[in-house]
């Protein structure tokens, strides 16, 4: 039976100084004729009344999470973060220790703005740092450069914020071995609390896509950076817990575990996404809902708070819901627990059955003790674990597979 996972909070803030030509996340420069900011007060106004648009679905639930994703979050005001935070725990209760995530760009910081962003109510500071290494950031198309990165880091540490995680990317255009893996003793020099470490990958619809980067990494190059990269950051304490996230004990993201362990969130803003748990009488596989807003910032301004800033409402059909499962909790390393699949998909487990024991024969996953783990060649390979989940071929299932990166 489907039961109620915990609840997080995401809101989208969707302006940057500049797009990166990598970046296929829904972030949108802000040109204004005047040279002025962006309409921060406005926007804050509008997520205050989507999150009342979308309240009835989340009555008398426990927020356990925050994050603030963009875009360039540390755009913001404090005082912005701090309305919409005093907003939203008004109408929502918020767990005792909730974590509170804004993602930053260290082009952005400025001193005295993390003491405030702190006194607001955030607790988490994530840095798209993505390497330290300024021809490869210059050739990211990004606005901050490697000293810059490390006074943005040591200015919120200065401001008392302790858990911070730094993004790196390796396989970038013309970098080394060498190269990638001092970006990572760049960033243990740092101690932060978490580390990002992930591929960079030419999504669709970017510059990057259209126009290839020269000199970038072949396979092999790519693998070594990621392989050495894992024995430098597991020899410097960072144990991965997720495909691309590494963590000191007891500093996983909080967040991004119950988006993996498919928890539900609340999206709020342009563009966000948002997935809720709808348990039904009499025990049946209830509904989970996902749903949309307008991606543009100015069309989400205009209706926000209105059923027309909805961009679409989507159930995730019984057949679909063991490929959305394991599209999420096998890029885990504890992966998950039986009697947490049926009851976050209201299925029983007889309904993964066959594609599990194609799994384990493929020695990708095992099973143990009630629970199902991937194996390293498992998490190597987990695109192709994941699309034994897939329910029968359709065009629907092969192009949502196709966006997942899972072949049907």
């Amino acid at each position: 039976m489907l039961s109620l996972p915990p609840l997080s909070l995401y809101v989208h803030l969707p302006w940057c100084v500049r797009k990166c030509p990598y970046c296929d996340f829904n972030s949108h420069e802000y040109r204004d004729a005047a040279g002025g900011p962006p309409p921060f007060a406005a926007y804050v106004d509008a997520l205050i009344a989507d999150l009342d648009l979308d309240l009835p679905l989340a009555w008398g639930r426990t927020v356990h999470s925050v994050f603030f994703g963009g875009g360039t979050p540390s755009l913001f005001p404090a005082a912005a973060i701090d309305r919409f935070l005093q907003a939203a725990s008004a109408r929502l209760r918020f767990a005792p220790g909730c974590e509170i995530t804004l993602e930053t760009n260290p082009g952005t910081a400025e001193h005295g703005r993390f003491g405030d962003y702190l006194r607001a109510g955030v607790n988490r500071v994530s840095f798209g740092i993505q390497s330290f290494d300024d021809g490869c950031l210059r050739r990211l198309g990004r606005i901050h450069d490697s000293t810059q990165a490390e006074a943005a880091v040591k200015l919120a540490q200065d401001a008392g914020l302790d858990n911070l995680n730094l993004d790196l990317m390796y396989a970038l255009p013309g970098q080394t071995l060498a190269m990638a893996l001092h970006d990572l003793e760049r960033a243990f020099a740092l101690a932060p609390a978490h580390i990002s470490h992930y591929q960079l990958t030419l999504e669709p619809n970017t510059v990057f896509a259209a126009r290839p980067p020269e000199h970038l990494p072949d396979e092999d190059l790519a693998w070594d950076m990621q392989e050495q990269g894992q024995a430098l950051l597991a020899a410097a304490g960072y144990a991965q817990y997720e495909i691309s996230a590494y963590a000191r004990p007891g500093r996983q993201c909080a967040h991004n575990l119950n988006y993996w362990r498919f928890g539900d969130y609340l999206g709020i803003g342009a563009g966000a996404h948002g997935k809720l748990s709808l348990p039904a009488e009499g025990g049946d596989a209830g509904r989970i809902l996902r749903r949309w807003k307008l991606k543009h910032p100015a069309a989400y301004l205009a209706q926000a708070g209105t059923a027309a800033a909805i961009g679409g409402d989507e159930d995730i059909a019984p057949a679909q819901r063991p490929f959305e499962y394991m599209l999420n909790l096998l890029r885990l390393r504890e992966g998950f627990a039986l009697a947490a699949f049926e009851a976050r998909t209201g299925l029983p487990r007889a309904a993964i059955a066959a594609p599990l024991a194609e799994a384990v024969a493929a020695g990708w996953l095992v099973v143990g003790d009630e629970r199902v783990r991937p194996t390293e060649s498992g998490l190597r390979f987990a695109n192709d674990v994941i699309a034994l989940f897939l329910p029968a071929p359709g065009p629907a299932v092969a192009a949502q597979a196709a966006a997942h990166g899972a072949a049907p």
